[in-house]
């Protein structure tokens, strides 16, 4: 495991990037930040995701900027209509700008993208739910997955490279992951609704993706979580890489969900094979 994510500016906007993702030379991708756009208050400044309060047009200018910023096109981008489920779309041409301007184009009951098509932009949103990218280097596979609770417990990263080694033969081995910034360990109490069905799928291991946070609560560990169903599928220790980045801690530079009882932005992760 490696904490090897950075900042960058550029065109007036700061988001993350993963150097060993950017070193294959395979792939254009990012995790946005807040940091850059024009929508204001809670919104304020970068947010990239419809079904807010935030006017359509702000969320289009915003998208035109951070894409921009990737010398990406919104025309080529392509989104899910996220459920917090494991549907997992295998996108190709003619899935092309789906979701890029409007959130009811997008794909239905999709949390996870993979394709192998060259120029389209996969992506996901998230205000403190888990972004996951992957990328097989060997057969210039990409994907991309939104995992929350609920998808990280149904294990949408392992079902992501399955689909991947089905469409394309992917092997597991050979991909690198990276787990993007969201609510961390430090922050993410959950009650009986959330470990009900962490101990129903995990019986004898639940309390290894908890922290004790006192007086009979509980932090859930996403990251963990997500981190050991990789290794289970057979993705290397060493190309995984972890943000380590907490939503919640850095509501300055991301959206948090929590932190604004629920009225924020959206931020998103992309990805692109060149």
């Amino acid at each position: 495991m490696k904490d090897t994510f950075e900042f960058t500016q550029r065109r007036g906007l700061e988001y993350l990037t993963i150097p060993a993702f950017g070193a294959t030379g395979l792939v254009d991708h990012a995790f946005s930040t807040r940091k850059g756009g024009v929508s204001s208050g809670a919104y304020s400044s970068l947010n990239l995701g419809f079904g807010k309060k935030d006017g359509r047009e702000n969320v289009l200018e915003n998208r035109r900027r951070f894409l921009q910023a990737l010398n990406l096109l919104p025309s080529s981008l392509v989104a899910g209509k996220q459920v917090h489920g494991t549907g997992i779309a295998v996108v190709t041409e003619k899935h092309r700008g789906r979701g890029s301007y409007s959130h009811g184009d997008g794909l239905p009951g999709t949390d996870a993208l993979i394709t192998n098509k060259k120029g389209l932009v996969l992506s996901t949103y998230f205000a403190d739910c888990v972004p996951l990218l992957f990328l097989d280097p060997v057969r210039r596979v990409i994907g991309t997955a939104h995992a929350g609770w609920k998808g990280s417990i149904a294990a949408i990263g392992p079902k992501t490279l399955a689909r991947m080694e089905g469409a394309y033969a992917t092997e597991a081995s050979h991909c690198l992951v990276g787990i993007g910034p969201s609510i961390g360990p430090c922050c993410y109490e959950v009650g009986k609704e959330v470990l009900d069905p962490l101990k129903e799928v995990f019986p004898t291991d639940w309390y290894l993706y908890v922290v004790p946070g006192g007086k009979g609560k509980f932090h859930l560990n996403l990251w963990e979580l997500n981190r050991q169903q990789l290794l289970a599928a057979g993705v290397r220790d060493k190309n995984i890489f972890l943000s380590s980045l907490c939503t919640f801690c850095h509501r300055d530079t991301f959206f948090s969900y929590r932190a604004q009882g629920g009225n924020t932005g959206s931020l998103s992760a992309v990805i692109a094979l060149k």
